[in-house]
């Protein structure tokens, strides 16, 4: 029997969008091969957009927020899955163009789905979320690219957020001398237990970016953009390269092709909604494997369904350090 659930639902309004904690039909609930009990979901900075309407990331209307969840199978006719079975979804247009996380269930594509790491709880996977799932992702294309700890420094950007903040513990762990870039001197205890060799003001790197500067470190994790990610090209040193996945700084860069073709610098672009599945599921088994569960607990901040849309103005505004999850219901 179909019934209700609660959800965080965005509407089209006269001007812009509204969103609001009510009870959503399961019968308008989309296409899909499986239906999932959702246990535990996030905040991004893309929710953070999504729930305030900062910017246009909701594609269709009604829309239930929520870029990642974990959950119990409750339904399948995808071979793969049965119910009982734990799952993580993150990515593949949840919030956007499918209806999303912040609800107590959720349909969705098989093919969408990972299975959660052993050992680890749905708590600690929304822990991770999309943000650290990408933090893996850009640590894993460095590794390819040849960065290793001892090439030199790596510098982390936006470094008390979501994606900095795992980027760090994991970094650290790995044997990397981390540099992290924050805004907030006032984080600088927190970054440094995370891992973090060094702290530095984000003040280093907003400044109008040269073609190249003095050689600083050996690759970097950057969740800014613009002008910061024109900076850490700058002081990359030869042979170098940076994993750019965000943009809380905007879209623009204000670069030139010197570091890259005077130092062979690389520019490597991280995306985790699309991703395939192969190294999708190869970034979860690292992140069981070299995210210290123990700094993950410092990381982390719990919230109920209830509090999600008042966060979501905090992360846009820069208030949020590491990862929120949300408890559902």
């Amino acid at each position: 029997m179909l019934g209700t659930f609660k959800a965080i639902r965005i509407d089209k309004a006269e001007k812009g969008t509204t969103a609001a904690l009510t009870e959503f039909d399961e019968a308008e609930l989309m296409e899909g091969d499986v239906t999932v009990r959702v246990e535990w979901s996030d905040l991004n900075y893309k929710d953070g957009l999504a729930v305030t309407g900062k910017a246009p990331v909701v594609r269709r209307f009604p829309m239930i927020a929520g870029i990642d969840f974990a959950g119990t199978v409750e339904q399948s006719s995808h071979p793969q899955w049965k119910p009982g079975d734990k799952v993580v979804c993150t990515g593949w247009g949840m919030g956007e163009t499918h209806l999303g996380a912040y609800a107590e269930k959720a349909r969705v594509k098989g093919d969408w789905l990972v299975r959660l790491p052993e050992g680890m709880s749905a708590r600690d996977a929304m822990a991770i979320g999309t943000a650290g799932f990408t933090a893996m992702l850009a640590v894993l294309a460095l590794e390819k690219q040849g960065i290793t700890p001892a090439a030199g420094p790596i510098v982390v950007t936006g470094a008390a957020g979501g994606v900095g903040s795992v980027s760090t513990a994991v970094l650290s762990k790995l044997g990397y001398h981390v540099i992290a870039s924050t805004g907030r001197a006032s984080e600088a205890d927190y970054l440094k237990s995370l891992g973090a060799a060094e702290v530095i003001d984000r003040a280093e790197l907003s400044a109008a970016a040269k073609p190249l500067a003095k050689e600083r470190w050996a690759g970097g994790i950057d969740s800014v953009g613009s002008t910061t990610l024109a900076n850490l090209l700058s002081m990359t040193k030869y042979g170098g390269a940076i994993a750019a996945c965000g943009l809380a700084g905007g879209m623009d860069l204000p670069s030139s092709v010197a570091p890259f073709i005077l130092r062979g610098v690389c520019l490597l672009g991280i995306d985790s909604v699309m991703c395939p599945m192969a190294p999708r599921k190869a970034a979860w088994q690292r992140l069981a494997r070299d995210l210290d569960s123990r700094k993950l607990v410092e990381i982390t901040h719990e919230i109920g369904l209830d509090e999600v849309i008042a966060a979501g103005g905090r992360i846009l505004a820069g208030q949020v350090r590491g990862r929120i999850v949300v408890k559902i219901p």
